[in-house]
């Protein structure tokens, strides 16, 4: 058990990924930290159950191999990210669009090039060499989607629209992935659908692919979203691919935790009240510190800082189902052009990462957004079949997963930059405190741990901890 004269230079109030990262980052500069965990195991919201040798995501995060922060946050070089199949597969009036979206310099240039030349071509339908120029540009519908649905997959880019609205938004992406991120946030600020209209996007593409698309990186399909979070979102999309961890989302986390020196994590540890050199415990009575960093979910640190702001948040249920005969989609993201549905967006996420169910099985997993209809089961399914056109009465339901508050919102205005420092000692990080994503987890609590190590710093030599306590440690 933790002693009461237990010490520490930081204690660190939440094991979830923000302060899993932020005790790495300390520790690396000589910083000893005990990371006190309320529930009995790390992660947070990025957890996975595991039922019968499948492994299954309470929230079903998306990352992004253009996320910086994954290549430099410490403590994740041996993480194994599965990425979906390039672009996304649309479902939209009855048909299936398999959309790709190639990034890099060569396609932002074509994009550039074919929107002026619409702009200067007579009006009209674009020659040939004109089309063939669009669909160059930033993105290309490919023909095929899978056997058992190959007859279903549209030649066309309908939830696009024609060439010239595919070049546009081609162009606007393409710029996106090239944009620095400072030039991003100096950006005015709207609600993503406001914003997304101004720069000339027609509202068919905008409904078709654009909604779909930010309703899975976001949560939000009504785009009242920062239109510069919303930015910062497409432009992930843009320059690298969409994927999951290997595992289940609680393998970052958990990577984490297991790389940290030995002792540093306490689960099982529920901390009471805070101030700028101690930390109360139910279990364990005070422990003493020089700092105290609040990682907890935005709710959680608003308890033990009263006026802490609290925002809204998305509600996220995910659905997991199992069949022998899955739907022959691939390793794509399945999304919905048409909102026929409660489903947002779905995978046979099997086929992207193999060790999330037994041999023989697959493994589909379908995000719902908002609050879920009065029969979730029977209208996911019948939505379900619909999208993946195929029969999905015999398909068994392993979890339903319904989290409340899932996914804080970031309606414009919102400060993306939040501080980290509420005065010398005690500081907070989180997705609330950033982007609501893996993403914003990680950087904010970079930002929080630069904090604490110019504070510490000038306040003199890092002591010596006393002896980390073994029981309830991870």
């Amino acid at each position: 058990m933790l002693e009461p004269a237990y010490q520490a230079d930081v204690v660190i109030v939440g094991a979830g990924v923000a302060g899993l990262s932020a005790a790495h980052r300390l520790t690396s500069q000589g910083v000893t930290v005990a990371v006190l965990e309320a529930a009995p195991c790390v992660g947070g919201r990025m957890s996975t159950e595991k039922i019968d040798g499948f492994r299954l995501d309470r929230i079903g995060q998306l990352l992004s191999t253009a996320y910086p922060e994954l290549r430099l946050a410490p403590g994740l070089d041996g993480l194994v990210l599965r990425p979906f199949a390039p672009g996304v597969l649309l479902h939209g009036d009855g048909r299936h669009h398999r959309v790709d979206a190639p990034a890099g310099a060569r396609s932002a240039r074509g994009a550039l090039r074919a929107v002026r030349a619409l702009a200067s071509a007579p009006r009209g339908v674009p020659g040939p060499g004109l089309v063939a120029a669009s669909r160059r540009a930033a993105f290309r519908v490919l023909p095929g989607a899978g056997q058992g649905t190959a007859s279903r997959v549209a030649r066309g880019a309908a939830p696009l629209g024609g060439a010239v609205d595919q070049a546009r938004l081609g162009a606007a992406l393409t710029r996106l992935a090239h944009v620095p991120v400072e030039r991003l946030l100096a950006r005015p600020e709207l609600p993503a659908g406001q914003a997304l209209a101004a720069r000339g996007l027609p509202a068919r593409t905008i409904d078709g692919f654009l909604r779909p698309l930010l309703a899975a990186l976001l949560c939000d399909p009504a785009l009242t979203t920062s239109s510069r979070c919303a930015d910062l979102a497409l432009r992930a999309f843009a320059g690298g691919r969409l994927c999951v961890p290997e595992g289940g989302a609680e393998a970052l986390p958990e990577l984490l935790a297991q790389t940290l020196p030995a002792g540093t994590v306490h689960t099982g540890v529920r901390v009471t009240s805070v101030a700028t050199t101690s930390v109360t415990t139910a279990e364990h009575g005070e422990i003493r510190c020089r700092a105290v960093l609040l990682a907890t979910d935005a709710g959680a640190a608003a308890q033990l800082l009263p006026g802490l702001r609290v925002p809204d948040f998305h509600p996220v249920t995910v659905v997991h189902h199992t069949t022998d005969d899955p739907p022959r989609t691939g390793s794509v993201l399945l999304l919905d052009a048409d909102r026929g549905g409660p489903v947002a967006h779905t995978a046979v996420i099997s086929e992207v990462d193999p060790s999330r169910a037994p041999s023989g099985r697959a493994l589909i997993s379908s995000t719902v957004l908002g609050t879920p209809p009065p029969d979730l089961e029977t209208a996911v399914r019948t939505h379900l079949a619909r999208l993946y056109a195929t029969p999905t009465h015999r398909w068994e339901t392993l979890a339903v997963h319904h989290t409340r508050e899932a996914v804080p919102a970031m309606p414009a205005p919102h400060d993306l930059r939040r501080p980290v420092r509420l005065l010398a000692g005690l500081y907070v990080c989180g997705d609330h405190r950033d982007t609501s994503t893996v993403q914003g987890a990680l950087h904010s609590a970079h930002r929080a741990t630069t904090a604490i190590l110019k504070d510490l710093g000038a306040a003199g030599s890092m002591h010596r901890a006393d002896p980390t306590p073994t029981a309830q440690a991870a």
